[in-house]
């Protein structure tokens, strides 16, 4: 009795039995815990850089132009091809413009064109998406063909044929991007309308003897808000590559326009000569707009909807 008595007494906290793996657990719930804000804090920081970033560019676009003074197409050829230099700090191209002043001038107009262009691709999908969600049935069968056909077209291609039509122009580029990039949008509403046409409040509107019309303004309409929101923030990005890749064809914006696909395009004849500033500064104010904006939409994407999160994430 003695010795089973002694051997089932406790052992203290830290030495032995239970204890350890108690505490063993709490440290692990902590660091857990620990791990879980850290997550939790890094797509924060992801979304001020991004944030920061594109306030940066805008105010840059905006303001730069009106504190130099300068002709961005001002031609000086005693200063052509210089390096970059605190009086120049991107350098001059080969007939002396201010490959700096340039590049703001085109990152506003990339941009201009890029949100238009993604608004009239949004408007369009939209519509398509409403229709064919709403009505179901052949109405919907047959608007998901015509978007199914959309999207085995190469879409640059498609984009150089649309703009093969037209002089060279902004409102070439919007309706080439438009009519490539609208089908995104297009199932994006539909497969919201049709999760929307399953909800308790549009069966009551039914049932009260709402309309079809009053269903979709007054409950589908304002539900698809942040989805087309949403869809016209991603849209950007495209947008400015696809406008970019035209321009720097020769099929997008005037040669006379500064416009960054254009300025990639003059700028390759001078990398031969080694004048690689006058290519390398214009692609970089294409991509870091672009990656700020993907940045910032997975960032309200995921806080709209976090099953939507990828697995780095979690």
């Amino acid at each position: 009795m003695n010795a089973t008595r002694t051997g089932s007494t406790r052992r203290p906290p830290g030495t032995g039995g239970g204890a350890p793996r108690r505490w063993a657990g709490a440290g692990g719930r902590a660091r857990r815990r620990a791990g879980a804000d850290g997550r939790a804090r890094r797509p924060a920081r992801r979304h001020r850089l991004a944030l920061g970033t594109l306030a940066v560019l805008v105010s840059a676009v905006v303001l730069v132009p009106l504190v130099a003074g300068l002709d961005q197409q001002l031609v000086d050829l005693r200063s052509a091809g210089l390096p970059p230099s605190p009086a120049h700090p991107f350098g001059t191209d080969e007939v002396g413009r201010d490959v700096l002043l340039r590049s703001v001038y085109g990152l506003r107009v990339s941009m201009l064109v890029g949100l238009a262009a993604a608004v009239v691709s949004v408007f369009i999908g939209g519509l398509v998406g409403l229709a064919a969600g709403a009505a179901g049935g052949l109405a919907d069968r047959l608007l998901m063909r015509v978007v199914d056909g959309f999207n085995s077209l190469p879409h640059l291609l498609f984009g150089i044929f649309i703009v093969a039509l037209f002089a060279p122009s902004a409102t070439a580029v919007v309706v080439s991007v438009a009519i490539t990039h609208w089908t995104t949008a297009a199932r994006i509403v539909r497969s919201e309308v049709l999760s929307l046409r399953g909800r308790p409040f549009v069966d009551a509107a039914i049932s009260g003897g709402s309309g079809r019309l009053r269903v979709v303004v007054r409950h589908f309409l304002p539900n698809l808000a942040p989805q087309l929101l949403l869809a016209t923030v991603l849209m950007i990005p495209h947008a400015i590559w696809h406008e970019t890749a035209l321009s720097f064809l020769g099929l997008g914006l005037p040669a006379h326009l500064a416009s960054l696909g254009n300025m990639i395009n003059d700028g390759q004849r001078s990398l031969l000569a080694g004048d690689w500033w006058s290519s390398l500064f214009p692609g970089l104010l294409i991509l870091v707009p672009t990656l700020a904006v993907s940045s910032l939409a997975q960032y309200v994407r995921d806080r709209a909807n976090p099953r939507w999160r990828s697995e780095l994430d979690l």
